[in-house]
């Protein structure tokens, strides 16, 4: 039974936008040229993201802290009215540590943190940061915005997603269980998904193909065998993704993906190295199966070509290395206007920024990726979640800013990073 475009998309977006938005995938070519969809995507992306109106009085940033403890980051932001943020630093930052604090942290000191959403654009063109872009420079940024997004839900008594939208749309996820093995035998991979999905009880799954990044696969032909051994071992009721990293020419890609068609795979994600637009776009127009990508995106102009030319129909921007949730929340807003839908990349710590950001946007997948243990070092309360799935699910935490409390005995483990 082939994967049906269409289906998928319908499903995800059941109960929010699926009854006004088109599938873009499926519409008339009268409505699906490229012009006409640009429209649709810089309309879009006209609608302010961040929710000004909560603050009638400025939020004026005084000091900006990047904490570390063996090879954890923590960001404080105080206010001048003594207000504080938090964020969890991603693992990337023992590499880009200095940028946030000589490209980052000089911007946003003194400033109004009302005004985050032009204050995301203002740092781009600071001391010609554009030149970096990339993780770089996109995961000290993202690091910033979520302490100070923190800070401001503590000062208005909202949680971040409804910093972002007016209302919570996903108050509880779905997750899917990731096998992230290659280089073990297709009947290994499954022991240890089971394992997994006895602890997760999700009812979605995906496994990684191919080599990655187009190096050859071992053991050879793993894929193939273990695209339809899990596809028999878990029966029709499972949705099943496949993600190649980028293991793939457009043809063989194709091939593979009429593979992963045959045993009713809902997505296939990458299949050719993340910067090969126009192979994806091929990979796209040969298959029936939504093809994701985007985890690796550090452009935003890049995504609204894909999207608008029906190279992607899933957008999977990392809520850290695309530069924040401002920044996703445009990539989720072009989505949205073409019927398309958004399950975020997630990257270690990004797991708990992932539950805020999917509760803010109307067009989020059926299943999002369970990132268990996100890690193991940090000490902090979430009085309103678990965090953790039951039977598959996962609640989003209520509490203001991020909803989690730091262990200050924790915090004062770390020491100041100077350069």
């Amino acid at each position: 039974m082939a994967t049906n475009r269409r289906k998928f998309l319908s499903t995800a977006l059941a109960g929010g936008v699926a009854a006004t938005l088109p599938l873009s995938a499926c519409s008339s070519k009268s409505e699906n040229t490229p012009n006409v969809q640009y429209e649709k995507i810089d309309k879009a992306l006209k609608r302010p993201i961040f929710q000004k109106h909560l603050f009638s009085d400025p939020v004026i940033i005084e000091s900006i802290d990047l904490l570390r403890y063996k090879n954890n980051y923590i960001c404080r932001v105080r206010s001048k009215d003594g207000a504080e943020g938090f964020s969890f630093g991603n693992s990337k930052m023992k590499s880009t540590y200095s940028l946030f604090l000589v490209r980052i942290k000089p911007f946003f000191i003194g400033k109004d943190a009302r005004d985050l959403e032009s204050l995301i654009d203002g740092v781009y063109l600071y001391e010609g940061n554009y030149k970096l872009q990339g993780v770089a420079l996109w995961v000290p940024l993202a690091t910033l915005e979520f302490a100070i997004l923190d800070l401001l839900g503590q000062i208005a008594q909202k949680p971040m997603g409804l910093l972002l939208s007016d209302r919570i749309h996903n108050p509880v996820i779905n997750v899917y269980q990731a096998n992230s093995e290659r280089g073990i035998s297709a009947e290994v991979t499954l022991d240890h998904l089971r394992e997994q999905l006895d602890k997760s009880q999700a009812k979605a799954i995906k496994v990684k193909i191919g080599g990655r990044m187009s190096h050859p696969e071992y053991p050879k032909g793993r894929s193939e065998k273990l695209i339809a051994l899990i596809r028999k071992t878990f029966g029709e009721n499972y949705y099943l993704f496949a993600d190649s990293n980028g293991s793939y020419d457009a043809k063989e890609a194709v091939r593979i993906g009429k593979i992963l068609e045959e045993n009713n795979y809902a997505f296939y994600e990458e299949p050719v190295p993340f910067d090969w637009y126009e192979e994806t776009k091929q990979v796209a127009d040969g298959l029936t199966i939504p093809i994701a990508g985007g985890e690796q995106e550090s452009s935003l102009h890049n995504f609204r070509w894909l999207l608008a030319n029906d190279a992607l129909q899933i957008a999977q921007a990392d809520m850290f290395y695309f530069g924040g949730m401002i920044r996703c929340m445009k990539v989720a807003r072009m989505a949205e206007a073409l019927g398309k839908v958004y399950i975020p990349h997630v990257s270690n710590i990004g797991y708990v920024y992932m539950l805020h950001f999917v509760s803010a946007i109307p067009n989020a997948g059926p299943f999002h990726e369970l990132k268990s243990p996100f890690n193991d070092d940090m000490s902090f309360e979430c009085k309103t979640s678990a965090l953790l799935p039951s039977d598959g699910t996962v609640i989003i935490p209520t509490d203001p800013g991020l909803g989690i409390i730091f262990d200050p005995d924790f915090i004062k483990k770390h020491e100041v990073v100077k350069g």
